[in-house]
């Protein structure tokens, strides 16, 4: 404030105050929401959670109004489908008769991937690593291995479509609330 300009009423300073809060949340979400769709192919980022934080950050500056039981049913749906993503790998690999180096050469694979070929490497890695762990824990079953490789890749394809689906949905519900 510059000396000799009216002071500002309370009323006023916390309208501005709270409209500057308001943008600040709206803007926490858009971003929340951008990195939410990229958390659905990058691992080491919860996509669908992140997509539900930016569903609360909108309802919280005011700019949406979601009722209790949407924001119930939305929470529930990124915390199952981000479980599903981490849990169905592990038992694709074994209901195909898998091993435990199976799953984490998947798991392993997939990260490495990730940082040496992106993005492409994500989704090689993941089937590569299976492959090479079902490998090591018995050389002798080419098939198997591949087998159990193929069906590590399949969950992995299908998990981060689930995790896609619903945050580009949130997303939707998100800009739908800024226009």
């Amino acid at each position: 404030m510059q000396k000799g300009s009216p002071p500002v009423s309370g009323t006023l300073r916390y309208r501005i105050e709270t409209e500057s809060m308001d943008t600040v949340l709206t803007i926490l979400a858009v971003i929340c929401s951008i990195v939410g769709i990229a958390g659905c192919i990058l691992p080491f980022l919860p996509g669908p959670p992140l997509n539900f934080i930016a569903l609360l950050l909108m309802q919280w500056a005011g700019t949406a109004t979601f009722s209790s039981r949407f924001l119930w049913i939305w929470g529930a749906i990124a915390v199952v489908v981000t479980l599903i993503d981490y849990l169905l790998p592990a038992w694709f690999a074994k209901r195909f008769g898998g091993s435990k180096q199976a799953t984490t050469g998947s798991t392993v694979g997939l990260i490495v991937g990730m940082i040496f070929f992106p993005p492409f490497g994500l989704i090689l890695g993941a089937f590569a690593g299976a492959l090479i762990g079902e490998l090591m824990h018995d050389k002798e079953n080419l098939a198997k291995a591949f087998r159990v490789a193929l069906s590590s890749f399949v969950a992995f394809v299908f998990g981060t479509g689930l995790k896609l689906a619903a945050s580009l949905i949130m997303s939707w519900y998100v800009l739908r609330a800024l226009f």
